[in-house]
């Protein structure tokens, strides 16, 4: 949108005065799907699993329903009749225009995640348009910009917990730069037969209430009575990994529970395309295939320089894609196990209809330690890799950051080997609980509040660190630092500015936020960037959890020790617990966009905020 005077809100009254009420053909109704609650039980039984569309003009209705995994039933909204909803599937440079029906009783809406589109058609309620009203259809019209792998999901409520998303591919104009005989989408999600406003009740009103991996005097958690002492006086759980985990959630892989039989044919000897996407509501997986490795060739749909690996972790709403080429075993599994490790989504790579792997046990949970809480950065905490991944010293981008970053009152924070830091790990027990919530060692700009239990007391940069979990595997496990961008960025300049945001939170009181500031649809005060101007953006996590942070409408460049021209291009950025993490943008997207934790009962419980990209001759 080019127009200086249209605004956001302007936009989102003139767009919901002028939906369409376009009829739905028969033939992409998929399954019979009638109007109901928006979280109902009642209705027709949702199949897993997803057809295909394709075309200049796609129609998809969305309506509720109940789903029965593995013998649960639970609340359901389908795209199309089915859980996952179909896979859209595109081409680069061509034009599509889809027609979004609702047959819910409530508002809906259609986000399609990761893609370049005009900010009106984002599909998030109250920033980019009003939604869709019950019974109403809107149209998204946009080019295609862009190949790869994607998916699409309710930005309404709490929607997407229930079902309410689909897997999207855009083949490429040109040759694909990897050749494979077989191509499988792989969609993890998880399934839970509660009504997702109940859990999000219970996280506000019982620390720990989803949590089934406790830590308790008589468990066999190899922690000391004196490291128990320890988390007992910070008010914290080293065991606190995930929010919500098995049996509460059933993980799903393309809408089929562990035991219900998914699996991928195979002829030794060919390679096959995998392409993984975390489409789950609050879901971190660590995804492996033993006795097969995996060659990861993208990452959030961008190309990355190919890279072979066992295992790697998979944060909410990221996607990878990788090349398998199976031998000459019967059968492999597939495991994407939870990142607390209290279940698994698990599908098969099978020679023959039927044939099934021998399914790896669930490994130990994982405990947090002090590096995740900000603290200490020993063993388990640290990023081995380079420690400071800012613009180089002398250069401009360096100085304009240094100046941007004091304005701000982001004074520097204390240096990972400082000697205030050593033994901090176990002794001082009581100055520990009380440091990690000094609120002095934030900026002044981070509003101080209730909203606020934990400041992470010497934040460094982790982009090598492969997740909870998996940093001591005797394998090889992904991390940030091993991307390489496959095609050169279009944009290598230095810059001109530093951004820095602080992830804030109160776990008590399961409120979350950017800067102490919980959103706001109403009252924001938006993230403003001018026109194609360059900025380096440093998230620090002031909190106990890792964060994957979603920016819609515009890709960034991870700055992991990679060139400005190689930085791998991403969508998603898992920021780790106590740490830091960077990435370079180019703002060269005009409008208003969102931009918050992927974590969905966090983003609902504050953390998101809007991005507000000057048009070009608008002014800043």
């Amino acid at each position: 949108m080019n127009s200086p005077n249209l605004t956001r809100r302007h936009l989102i009254a003139a767009l919901g005065a002028g939906s369409a009420f376009a009829a739905m053909p028969a033939w992409a109704q998929g399954h019979s799907v009638h109007r109901s609650g928006s979280h109902g039980r009642g209705g027709p039984r949702i199949p897993a699993g997803f057809g295909e569309l394709s075309g200049d003009v796609i129609d998809l209705t969305v309506g509720s329903g109940h789903r029965i995994v593995e013998g649960r039933r639970g609340p359901g909204i389908a795209v199309n009749g089915s859980v996952p909803g179909p896979l859209i599937r595109l081409r680069e440079g061509q034009n599509v225009r889809l027609n979004v029906t609702n047959n819910l009783e409530t508002d809906t809406s259609v986000h399609w995640h990761g893609f370049l589109v005009p900010f009106h058609m984002d599909g998030v309620p109250g920033i980019s348009f009003p939604g869709i009203k019950p019974g109403q259809t809107f149209t998204y019209e946009f080019p295609i910009r862009q190949s790869g792998t994607y998916w699409y999901h309710s930005h309404s409520g709490l929607q997407e917990q229930s079902g309410h998303y689909g897997p999207m591919i855009i083949d490429p104009a040109g040759a694909e730069p990897v050749q494979f005989d077989r191509d499988y989408i792989l969609l993890l999600s998880d399934f839970t037969v509660l009504d997702p406003h109940f859990i999000m009740s219970r996280l506000r009103t019982g620390e720990g209430y989803f949590n089934r991996q406790l830590s308790t005097w008589t468990d066999r958690y190899p922690m000391s009575g004196e490291e128990r002492r320890m988390w007992a006086e910070m008010r914290m759980m080293p065991t606190d990994i995930m929010d919500i985990g098995a049996p509460t959630y059933t993980f799903l892989a393309n809408g089929r529970g562990p035991s219900e039989g998914m699996e991928y044919l195979f002829r030794a000897g060919e390679r096959v395309r995998l392409r993984i996407i975390n489409g789950s509501a609050q879901s971190f997986f660590n995804v492996r295939i033993p006795g097969l490795p995996m060659t990861v060739i993208a990452a959030d749909g961008q190309n990355v320089r190919p890279v072979e690996v066992d295992e790697f972790q998979i944060g909410t709403a990221e996607i990878y894609d990788v090349i398998i080429t199976p031998g000459s075993d019967e059968a492999y599994a597939i495991v994407a196990e939870s990142m607390d490790r209290s279940g698994m989504a698990l599908a098969m790579l099978a020679s023959r209809p039927g044939a099934r792997a021998t399914v790896p046990a669930l490994r130990d949970p994982p405990l947090l330690t002090m590096g995740d809480m900000g603290m200490n950065h020993g063993a388990g905490g640290m990023d081995h890799g380079m420690m400071d991944h800012g613009v180089h010293a002398g250069s401009a981008a360096d100085a304009a950051g240094a100046a941007d970053h004091a304005a701000m009152g982001h004074g520097t924070t204390a240096a990972p080997g400082d000697d205030a830091m050593d033994g901090m790990a176990m002794g001082g027990m009581s100055m520990d609980g009380m440091m990690m919530r000094d609120t002095t060692l934030l900026p002044p700009d981070v509003a101080i509040g209730p909203g606020i239990d934990m400041v992470s007391m010497a934040p460094t940069d982790k982009m090598g660190d492969p997740g909870l979990g998996l940093r001591d595997m005797p394998h090889r496990v992904l991390n940030y630092r091993m991307l390489t961008a496959l095609e050169p960025n279009r944009d290598p300049r230095e810059p001109s500015r530093l951004l820095e945001l602080h992830l804030t939170g109160n776990m008590e009181r399961y409120m979350w936020s950017f800067d102490g500031r919980m959103y706001s649809a109403v009252s924001d005060v938006p993230i403003r960037f001018a026109w194609n101007e360059r900025v380096r953006v440093k998230l620090i996590n002031n909190t106990m959890m890792a964060h994957p942070i979603h920016l819609h409408g515009m890709f960034f460049e991870l700055v992991n020790g990679e060139s400005a021209a190689h930085q791998p291009r991403k969508n998603v950025v898992i920021v780790q617990p106590g740490a830091s993490a960077q990435f370079d943008l180019t703002a060269n997207e005009p409008g208003d966009w969102a931009f918050h934790c992927h974590l969905m009962y966090h983003m609902h419980g504050g953390m998101m905020q809007t991005v507000t990209v000057v048009g070009p001759g608008d002014g800043a």
